[in-house]
């Protein structure tokens, strides 16, 4: 990163989905979203290839730097992995300090060319070490989500790219070089860049991009989901790569676990670690593989593919129909009282249909603790979820109830119970659909 200043858990399924235009889901009564989940990143491939990143650092006088023999084998380095899953890799020159400089672009077939969601990281270290939190960690970490994206076979709505950029530490210039070589209309066909820079520090925080509303909202619902709380990003703003989209009003976002700043000592008590920096070897000789910190490193894995998954969507259309929908957090108490999330339904003739879509979106520590019925205006209870799903986290489905005996019009309830101890969340959003 430039800046200018001396647990395993099971993948979270489409938190953001209804912030993304709404589930999508098949029609049985208690049939999953049809948008796909992201894979877990197996943090082993991540931390593989960070001790690749510090072997080249080694090889090459200690450091992977613009301009120097480090960074080019660097650049070759993640283009043979790309290369080798099936990607589209392009390889751009710039100068800068008159020596060349190069971005990698990977791009994965498939997808809407006139929406690309884009993932980047900056590749080069400072002169004085490897970089390996700084910045190994956000490239491995979106090599890896990258690979597993042809892992899958992944066929998302949207068009995906990755980037890999050079002279991130000289000032932004291999992401600004980027930006201004490509025309208006291609801009105009980013719906997204998420930058992800220092995700693995050794005394970690957890901190966000207050930036686009949708992707922010992404992320925080991941962590949400994982019970870890978060901050928003303040130590490097505009100083890293997304500043060179952002600038030109691409929507932004991104993750980032702190640098040179003194964890404080309520951030302590909220994340744990010690009230010293963030990353005490930021910008020196001791940014090793031994500055990584596995747990950061793997929440953040996790939460890329998530964003990723997430925001370049399903090739299933919405829905349609008239929608009433209820997205005020709705706090469910610990193995406590019930809780309700309403809708109020005006203006529909008649009864309610027997195809009543209801789309649930609970975040969540334990979805076995939970009992989650539909209440019609009468009082009639449908039951949609009855403490099942074992261990799994959350609950973000649609189902379909035949609700064709009730009156379409009045207040209809979400209500939710916590049925045992511990785990803990929140009603996300609630939303109806009459065909």
């Amino acid at each position: 990163m430039n800046i200018s200043v001396p647990r395993r858990v099971t993948a979270v399924a489409a938190l953001a989905a209804l912030a993304l235009g709404g589930l999508t889901g098949t029609s049985a009564s208690a049939g999953p979203a049809a948008a796909a989940a992201a894979p877990d990143i197996p943090l082993a491939n991540v931390k593989q290839h960070l001790t690749d990143l510090q072997s080249i650092a080694t090889a090459n006088g200690g450091n992977r730097a613009h301009g120097r023999a480090g960074y080019k084998a660097s650049i070759d380095f993640v283009k043979a992995k790309l290369d080798a899953a099936g990607f589209t890799t392009t390889v751009q020159t710039f100068t800068s300090n008159s020596a060349t400089g190069y971005n990698l672009i990977a791009d994965w077939p498939g997808g809407d060319p006139n929406q690309v969601l884009m993932a980047g990281a900056h590749l080069d270290s400072v002169s004085s070490g490897a970089g390996i939190n700084d910045n190994g960690s956000g490239s491995a970490a979106v090599l890896e989500t990258a690979l597993a994206v042809a892992r899958s076979g992944y066929q998302p709505a949207k068009h995906l790219r990755f980037g890999w950029w050079g002279a991130e530490e000289l000032g932004l210039v291999g992401s600004k070089y980027y930006v201004s070589q490509l025309p208006t209309t291609e801009r105009s066909k980013l719906s997204g860049y998420l930058n992800f820079d220092m995700i693995g520090s050794p005394n970690p925080g957890y901190f966000v991009y207050d930036d686009d509303p949708t992707i922010e909202t992404t992320f925080k619902n991941y962590f949400a989901g994982l019970g870890v709380p978060t901050e928003i990003e303040t130590e490097g703003d505009g100083r890293s790569d997304h500043a060179s989209f952002k600038n030109v009003g691409i929507p932004v976002g991104g993750l980032f676990t702190g640098a040179s700043r003194v964890k404080t000592s309520a951030q302590v008590s909220k994340w744990g670690g010690t009230a010293t920096a963030f990353d005490r070897c930021y910008h020196s000789s001791c940014d090793t593989t031994a500055n990584i910190n596995d747990t950061a490193l793997d929440r953040n894995s996790d939460a890329i593919a998530h964003a990723i998954w997430t925001l370049s969507g399903s090739s299933t259309p919405p829905p349609t129909g008239t929608v009433f929908e209820n997205t005020a957090d709705v706090s469910i108490p610990d193995n406590g009282a019930a809780v309700t999330s309403t809708v109020d339904v005006t203006g529909i003739s008649g009864n309610a249909p027997a195809t009543l879509k209801v789309d649930v979106n609970i975040v969540h520590t334990y979805r076995g603790d939970l009992v989650v019925d539909l209440v019609a205006p009468d009082g009639s209870v449908y039951s949609l979820s009855n403490r099942s799903g074992g261990s799994a986290d959350n609950i973000v489905q649609t189902y379909t109830v035949n609700a064709s005996s009730e009156v379409a019009n009045g207040a209809w309830k979400l209500r939710a119970q916590d049925k045992a101890s511990v785990d803990t969340g929140y009603i996300n959003s609630f939303r109806l659909t009459f065909p």
